[in-house]
């Protein structure tokens, strides 16, 4: 059974449902929505697409990395392979001319370096891996210099430089099994590892050479170098043998022309000779020398030219096979996610079909409703409130009606939780209103007996003239004076005014000697001269009550025998005071965080949470923040706090007040009032200081009175 909501012109737009809504529940509706079907279809599509895409990237990047660095490197160890058989030449024969070996090592230098640098782009992105033999062949290339160096200077023996040599070239064949075995193509991964034995056929050809060449220069083989002749030459034509059948065909076309040729014939009988000639045999060599190093010079290049052709034929192959394998990688990932998104789009189809499209309307039209209500009409009532304004919550929030299913429900939980809040806010307010009233009325009434009780004080001190009753009047004028200023403090805090006011300029001196008069350990204060200036009317209440907290707060948190300090200067921007203490100062955490205070003005709610312990800084703060008087704590230079104070310039009167001011500092009898007097001094002399403290005093308290 349906209802229907009717919709009134005079109904406000956040009660009104244009749609009718059926009894049905949107669980009913959703269930029916094939949304996990869809979410899983993405994860499978994801998790398949990232490891395939992938797999097709990793094949291309090492295939390019194989043909960024192969040629190059061979060509690098190529010119560390004639360099090894000059060297070996050079140590077989210290009379030859060092010339060629010398040339060598400039071509071979120049090889390395771009060997090197194309062995750093390859590492960028190489697997772990790679990059570990890229780091082996590096350091065996960091100690060629101090292996020509030993060589150089007849330090290095034959056996030594052929090891180190050796090393260095397999450093670099190492590098390139490593390379073609990670290649994840089989076919490329193949192709990569005949290159490799390629070249370790030409290596092992060139090393044979080296030792024959070594051999022809000395005229005679050790027995250890004939036997690793030996062995090289076998294996070399055992691996061309073995190799060559699953090379490219460029390569095999090279291998044919290279044993076609001349030199492969000369060489494999120069290499026969010097295999039947071993140590045990007498007589010369049946080999040339000049004729052996043009023979193996000739094919140890042929030979690399195979491997070189080898290698250059897997990488090409293993980028065709990367790139068809990242494009049909590719194109399986891109046709799955349209399945996907074919699939989401006829589920999404079917939610609509399935689905009221009135829900969705329904939906939007209670989340405008709701962020019209939190985001426009809650803070216009909430700045009502705080500027003191009645609110009627019952008018104010008008009911968002959705019917009686699951968005009715939610809707009725908004209008709950709006309600509950402005409510809240509302008794808030009126709570603050309460205390802030209960504030007013205690300090007021304070206020009111603490000033009749001066006026009382200030006729008895004016008629006595018994210095020890003059010096109990003096005692209880001054707690009286300080109790007239802790009522002033909540009158602050509740965001009033103090009574007193002037309507006249009023000199600095007086508004700091009004100031030193209302604190507790007035007799510790040490107040230095003070520029001629005058401060306005309105703000000389504000200026006392300010002074007055800050010294209290030097004096109670000092050494009881230490003094305060006061300084003040005129400055272009406003008076400046400094009031200094020689306590312990404060910890830098409490400093910042106290200027943080002084800085902006405190609410009401920071006040209840942090207590009573800083109340003087809040007042401070208060003040402050009403005359624009900037007030900073800072470490004194021999220990203690400097508060500097400054007052604006707007503050200061244009015309100086009708008083002088004195010239000497002012100070006030430096004696505790909690103290009596000392035995032995005379009535008249005690008589004489009351007195003249009388006068200090009254002169501070008529200003402080606003008189």
């Amino acid at each position: 059974m349906a209802t229907e909501t009717v919709v009134s012109a005079d109904m406000p737009p956040s009660s009104r449902c244009r749609v009718p809504h059926r009894d049905r529940t949107i669980r009913a509706r959703l269930t029916r929505v094939g949304v996990l079907p869809s979410t899983i279809l993405l994860v499978l599509w994801l998790g398949f697409s990232s490891l395939t895409v992938y797999d097709g990237y990793f094949s291309r990047a090492v295939a390019s990395g194989m043909k960024d660095t192969s040629v190059s490197a061979m060509k690098g160890l190529v010119a560390l392979q004639k360099e090894r058989r000059l060297a070996m030449e050079r140590l077989s024969r210290p009379d030859i001319d060092p010339a060629a070996l010398t040339s060598q090592r400039t071509q071979t230098d120049h090889a390395i370096g771009v060997m090197r640098a194309n062995l750093r782009n390859l590492v960028a992105d190489a697997p772990p891996q790679i990059e570990t033999r890229v780091r082996d062949l590096e350091a065996l290339l960091a100690r060629l210099p101090q292996q020509r160096a030993r060589l150089d200077s007849g330090q290095a023996t034959r056996t030594e430089t052929f090891d180190f040599y050796n090393r260095l070239l397999d450093a670099g064949v190492d590098l390139f099994d490593t390379q073609a075995r990670l290649v994840p193509d089989l076919d490329t991964s193949h192709a990569g590892l005949v290159g490799v034995e390629m070249f370790r056929a030409a290596d092992q050809m060139s090393r044979a050479a080296s030792l024959g060449s070594a051999a022809l220069a000395r005229g005679q083989f050790s027995t250890e170098d004939h036997l690793s002749f030996v062995f090289l030459v076998g294996s070399y034509h055992s691996k061309l043998a073995t190799g060559i059948p699953a090379a490219e065909p460029r390569a095999v076309e090279l291998h044919r022309q290279l044993t076609a040729g001349a030199d492969w014939g000369r060489l494999v009988s120069f290499e026969n000779a010097l295999v039947e000639h071993s140590r045990q045999r007498s007589g010369k060599f049946a080999v040339d020398g000049a004729a052996w190093r043009q023979a193996t010079n000739k094919v140890s290049e042929e030979l690399v030219a195979v491997a070189v052709a080898q290698a250059k034929a897997s990488a090409e192959l293993g980028m065709r096979n990367g790139n068809s394998r990242f494009i049909e990688v590719l194109a399986g990932s891109l046709a799955a996610l349209a399945a996907v998104l074919v699939g989401i789009a006829l589920t999404a189809r079917n939610a609509r079909r399935l689905v009221d499209r009135t829900l969705v309307s329904r939906l939007a039209k209670l989340r405008d409703d709701t962020l019209q209500l939190a985001r426009r009409r809650l803070p216009d009532i909430m700045s009502r409130l705080k500027r003191g304004e009645r609110v009627d919550v019952e008018a104010e929030l008008v009911p968002l009606d959705y019917g009686n299913d699951e968005i009715g429900q939610v809707a009725e939980a908004f209008n709950t939780a709006h309600h509950t809040a402005v409510a809240a806010a509302v008794q808030e307010n009126q709570a603050k209103e309460g205390i802030n009233k209960v504030f007013l009325g205690i300090a007021h009434r304070n206020q009111g007996l603490v000033h009749r009780q001066l006026k009382v004080l200030d006729k008895m001190e004016r008629s006595e003239e018994h210095p020890e009753r003059l010096d109990g009047l003096f005692r209880l004028d001054h707690l009286a004076t300080r109790a007239r200023r802790n009522a002033e403090n909540l009158i602050i805090l509740a965001g009033e005014q103090p009574g007193r006011r002037w309507r006249k300029p009023v000199r600095l001196v007086d508004i700091v000697r009004a100031a030193v008069a209302e604190t507790e350990h007035y007799y510790r204060i040490r107040v230095h001269p003070t520029p001629d200036v005058s401060l306005v009317g309105a703000a000389v209440g504000d200026v006392i009550h300010l002074l007055a907290e800050l010294m209290d707060n030097a004096t109670s948190f000092s050494s009881p025998d230490s003094q305060v300090q006061v300084f003040s200067s005129d400055t272009p921007r406003g008076v400046l005071l400094q009031i200094e203490d020689e306590g312990p100062g404060m910890p830098p955490a409490d400093r910042d965080e106290a200027n943080a205070l002084l800085s902006t003005p405190p609410k009401f709610e920071d006040i209840t949470v942090r207590g009573d312990s800083r109340l003087g800084l809040f007042v401070v703060a208060r003040l402050a923040a009403r005359r624009g008087i900037e007030v900073d704590l800072r470490d004194a230079a021999e220990g203690g706090t400097v508060a500097f104070v400054r007052l604006p310039t707007d503050l200061v009167a244009s015309e100086p007040a009708d008083h002088p001011l004195p010239t000497e500092p002012l100070r006030f009898p430096v004696t505790d009032p909690d103290v009596p007097p000392q035995v032995g001094h005379s009535p008249e002399r005690t008589r004489g200081t009351m007195t003249a403290f009388q006068r200090g005093t009254r002169e501070a308290r008529r200003v402080g009175n606003g008189e």
